[in-house]
């Protein structure tokens, strides 16, 4: 007999689900109760699915939101279900994914995937053939249900579909999808393409096998009149372009003829899925030559996409100019993700080029939906500049010019962000019109539309790098002035373009800053009074961000005056649990770093502040692992910026810290840090360990023997950052303990032998590895030379790149002591001993003197004739300058 409702009881839950529906909070929370009590009879779930699929008397969104609510408890639940009351529900979403109202099709569908992926795909065979066999039926309300289930389903499951443990149903699903490509109703073909797109990525055997007429099938939907199969179509173009480029390739001129009029598509979702094909394109080794002949047509759709549209300019309140002292709402503010500290060397290239370019792509107009044609159009055109360089120019100059000085500020706007988006792959070719341009765009910082002043920020900066390579006189000057204007602008937008591009400028500029610091500061700290919170944030980091480029020359009493008040004052406002702490602490770090001894005064309130936060943090994830129910798990983003903050202030203040160490239990506190399951959390703790070893030993060694096993243990190269950092910290350890480090050496040795030999280690892991293995041979020599020939080579390449430093020098020291130690172990990888030696530009007098011995040591040894013959394999260069150098 069918399971049916009682009256009463149905009464009570269509009532409760009208209240859920009242935006009242306070009937919210009563509702929440109600359901808290429902859930506990285990029938109240068939009343929610009768609802759903039988009482045709309500209204769609009561029924829709009873199969919601029954969803949810599907995800928190269902394992607990009766058994009865799962198998009425399977059967019930069934026999009604036909209804005849396409929100309670929907609603359907999604119970079902969620049912399917609570591990129930398997325990539920009869799912696929069922909505297999439904696709064939007359009915169309039948068909899309069905259809919109499945698509559902391939989204959620597309791995286990694809796997032994159903007996690869993908056989038989794949060839039905593609039947239906051809359906007379667009909403089934756009279903049917939808689903095939899920196994594009995984390269699903079914779907290879059947992989030319899938694509012959979209070639023949590839005019549809429907704007959701002509997007679907383009997405599944562009993930082929990534999988099964080699399928392609045939067609690629027509391929990209189509692509073209489809980014011009009326419907911008469909414009927008076809111009991600020239993103993926240019990743493609064979970009260049598929699209030189078509770029002549392709620049100019691109640069007319990134026009802002109609929406976007009443989205992004383009009319409103004056905005400063409306409040930020709450969820404008994204979350803000610290990155913990990395320990890196100094290489020989003078400036390292981080690529955090990158993400930086029209920063402007973020708070808009995140993405669109614009951001599209202007992300494929840096690309392509990147591929194409100075070749591209000639079908963009005519063009630019146009758009640069045009009357309409929309177009002109759009001139300012391709030029922006050119920036990096064009530079060469740019380069002989930029005294002309560049004076333009500063002029642009003063458009009376905020959207100009805003894109003309974000375009500056994209130039810096050459602005800063001319006399400052030219263009640093006048740009950092009207940059600074802009940081006080009126409109929160600008703002926030100007903080970024200025903290932009500061990193290229470095020390040609120390001039004008004292009118950069006083522009900064009026920023504090004016700024709303999200722009605040941003400003932290611009006053950071100087703080690493000027270094000391912050240090002086009339800059210290100017900025420390108002940063105290935040900090003394902001409670432990505020996340605006964040970007506070690591603004406060690099300003510590900077002031050093200046930062005294400021310290003791900082550090302590910094111990607490570790403390709670601690504390709670303590209660939290005791008892989960009662207590919440801590946001431990809060111990890891204070951690690194204690870095800042162990690296700025040097041996002052030492007093602050002596007063606190951070040593208890770095124990427990050092083992934390967050990955993050201990490559925090590893960097203040090796700072506090370098400011304050006295502190560190009384826990050498309970924490040398623990950083043993961490040398794991599956967390890279945590290995570095503990890496660093043992060689820091090592120059402190010398001769005492005896009883540690295995701990640690083999793990580091074996990283350095590992195929693609990254190179800072390498270097670090390198100069650590060194050091430990520097102080014992004994325990590590028997090694020597299992690490020399590797040793050798690592660090032939590292500028000449304190670090390199004590290395270096180490493996001529081991080499003395154990001269056969260097034999063989000779030659690499000798091009590290030669990429030393200025050794110390007694480390050139160990080189010299071991180099003519090792002559002496092989005599005039073999040296010869071993010295023939040299490069000229190398050859050289050991002549030079060492006359050998």
């Amino acid at each position: 007999m069918d399971w049916q409702p009682d009256e009463q009881g149905l009464q009570q839950v269509l009532q409760l689900l009208k209240d859920s529906q009242s935006p009242n909070t306070a009937t919210q929370r009563i509702v929440q109760d109600k359901l808290k009590q429902l859930n506990q009879f285990p029938d109240f779930n068939n009343y929610l699915i009768f609802v759903l699929t039988r009482l045709k008397s309500e209204d769609e969104p009561t029924r829709s939101l009873s199969g919601l609510i029954l969803k949810n408890n599907v995800k928190a639940h269902y394992q607990s279900f009766p058994q009865p009351v799962a198998e009425f529900i399977k059967q019930e979403c069934l026999n009604n994914i036909g209804d005849a109202s396409s929100l309670i099709r929907a609603t359907i569908g999604i119970l079902i995937t969620t049912i399917a992926s609570k591990g129930e795909l398997q325990m539920w065979p009869e799912l696929l053939p069922q909505l297999c066999n439904l696709l064939n039926s007359e009915d169309y309300n039948t068909c899309e249900g069905a259809f919109g289930a499945l698509q559902k389903i391939c989204e959620d499951s597309s791995e286990l579909l694809d796997s032994d443990a159903l007996n690869r149903p993908l056989n038989i699903m794949i060839p039905k999808f593609l039947q239906f490509f051809k359906h007379c109703s667009p909403k089934i073909r756009s279903h049917a393409i939808a689903c095939v797109n899920q196994f594009i990525m995984d390269r699903a055997q079914a779907l290879m096998d059947n992989i030319d007429t899938f694509i012959e099938h979209l070639f023949a939907l590839a005019v549809d009149e429907d704007p959701e199969v002509r997007k679907n179509v383009c997405r599944a173009l562009v993930m082929l372009l990534e999988v099964r480029i080699d399928r392609l390739i045939p067609h690629m001129h027509s391929i990209i003829q189509y692509m073209l009029q489809r980014t011009q598509d009326n419907d911008e979702n469909v414009a927008l899925e076809a111009c991600e094909f020239w993103l993926t394109l240019a990743e493609q080794p064979i970009c260049k030559e598929v699209l030189s002949s078509h770029l002549v047509q392709l620049i100019p759709i691109l640069v007319n996409g990134m026009k802002y549209s109609e929406i976007d300019i009443i989205l992004l309140k383009g009319d409103v100019e004056e905005d400063e002292a409306i409040p930020d709402s709450e969820q404008d503010i994204k979350p803000r993700f610290h990155k913990s500290r990395t320990v890196t060397l100094q290489h020989e290239e003078d400036r390292t080029q981080d690529d955090e370019d990158g993400e930086d792509e029209d920063d402007d107009d973020d708070t808009l939906s995140d993405w669109n044609l614009r951001k599209c159009s202007a992300a494929a055109l840096d690309v392509l500049a990147n591929v194409f360089r100075d070749e591209l120019l000639p079908h963009l100059l005519l063009l630019l010019k146009g758009l640069l000085f045009h009357p309409e500020w929309v177009i002109k706007e759009s001139g300012i962000l391709v030029l922006g988006a050119i920036a990096e792959g064009c530079m060469q070719g740019m380069v002989p019109y930029l005294p002309e341009l560049i004076p333009h765009l500063i002029q642009c910082l003063s458009d009376k539309k905020a959207l100009v002043r805003s894109i003309a920020c974000w375009t500056l900066s994209r130039y810096a790098h050459w602005v800063v390579s001319q006399p400052p006189d030219m263009h640093l000057k006048p740009l950092m002035t009207e940059l600074l204007k802009r940081i006080l602008d009126s409109n929160k937008r600008v703002q926030e373009a100007a903080c970024s591009a200025f903290a932009t400028l500061e990193e290229e500029a470095c020390t040609e800053l120390v001039p004008y610091l004292s009118f950069i500061l006083d522009t900064l700290v009026f920023a504090f009074g004016k700024y709303q919170h999200k722009n605040l944030l941003i400003l932290y980091d611009a006053i950071g961000t100087l703080a690493d480029s000027v270094g000391h020359h912050l240090n002086q009493p009339e800059y210290i005056q100017k900025l420390m008040p108002p940063l105290i004052q935040k900090w003394n406002e902001l409670k432990d649990e505020d996340k605006d702490l964040f970007p506070l602490l690591e603004c406060l770090s690099s300003v510590a770093t900077a002031l050093q001894s200046g930062f005294l005064p400021y310290c003791e309130p900082v550090y302590q502040r910094c111990v607490t936060l570790v403390q709670k943090t601690l504390a709670q994830a303590m209660m939290y692992n005791q008892q989960p129910d009662q207590y919440e798990a801590p946001d431990k983003d809060f111990m890891i910026v204070a951690l690194d903050l204690l870095s800042g202030l162990a690296e700025g203040l040097g041996c002052h810290v030492e007093q602050l160490v002596a007063r606190s239990n951070i040593m208890t506190l770095l124990f427990q840090c050092m083992q934390d399951t967050m990955p993050e959390v201990r490559q925090s703790s590893f960097a203040l360990l090796g700072d506090l070893t370098k400011a304050c030993f006295m502190h560190v060694k009384p826990c050498i023997a309970e924490f040398m096993p623990i950083l043993g243990t961490n040398l794991n190269p599956e967390f890279i950052s945590v290995c570095n950092n503990a890496t660093w910290a043992i060689g820091e350890i090592c120059m402190q303990m010398g001769a005492e480090m005896q009883p540690y050496v295995q701990m640690v040795l083999n793990n580091l032998v074996e990283i350095i030999n590992r195929p693609n280690t990254p190179k800072t892991l390498l270097e670090n590895t390198a100069i650590t293995i060194g050091r430990l041979g520097y102080v014992c020599p004994q325990e590590v030379a028997p090694m020597l020939q299992q690490f020399i080579r590797p040793w050798c390449t690592s660090l032939r790149n590292i500028r000449d430093n304190e670090e390199k020098d004590s290395a270096f020291r180490g493996i001529c002591m081991m080499i003395g130690v154990n001269p056969g172990g260097v034999v063989q990888d000779f030659i690499f001993f000798c091009d590290a030696v030669a990429s030393w530009v200025s050794p110390k007098d007694d480390l050139r003197d160990m080189f010299y011995k071991i180099l003519h040591g090792f002559k002496d040894q092989v005599g005039e004739e073999n040296w010869q013959q071993f010295s023939e394999q040299f490069p000229p260069l190398l050859k050289e300058r050991l002549a030079a150098f060492y006359g050998v």
